[in-house]
């Protein structure tokens, strides 16, 4: 356990950024008043999340392997964050439907049928709880394993020959 307590610590903090993120976006109106701008503007979640990523990995590297890390580690430690935060994407995804922006389903159906991008009966398949879940845990993986990837090149160090 002690080996992962750094992943544990940081895929949580990652979870809770999303949450916020969420609230910000729901703040924003882009899950309802300003829909037409959510599919772009959501994408500026990559910041805070590949920050994340970098705070992880320096974390992990300072103070776990003493301010050396290879590129396997690294990758590694990001990997195990991906991982927890999948495993942790249905109940972060079913708390962001109901309770932080529980009609963003009905608006962005009505807006996808509205702008002719979809039949109701396609959007009501697309749009939903678990349809989304299973987006969720996907994107986690993909995003995060593509992430861990570029970030361990980043963050990897080796020792100092004096």
């Amino acid at each position: 356990m002690k080996n992962i307590k750094i992943e544990i610590k940081w895929a949580l903090i990652f979870v809770g950024m999303m949450m916020v993120w969420m609230v910000f976006e729901k703040a924003m109106g882009w899950h309802d008043d300003k829909i037409a701008d959510h599919a772009t503007m959501t994408n500026l979640v990559a910041i805070p999340s590949i920050a994340i990523y970098v705070f992880a990995l320096l974390d992990k590297r300072k103070n776990f392997y003493h301010g050396v890390i290879s590129y396997y580690q690294g990758f590694m430690s990001g990997l195990g964050i991906t991982l927890i935060v999948a495993i942790l994407s249905p109940l972060s995804q079913y708390i962001i439907s109901e309770f932080i922006t529980p009609d963003y389903f009905t608006n962005i159906i009505n807006y996808a049928v509205d702008q002719g991008e979809m039949t109701r009966e396609d959007a009501e398949s697309y749009f939903n709880l678990k349809s989304y879940i299973i987006q969720s845990v996907a994107g986690a993986l993909i995003m995060g394993i593509a992430t861990s990837a570029v970030v361990a090149v980043l963050v990897k160090k080796k020792v100092k020959v004096d």
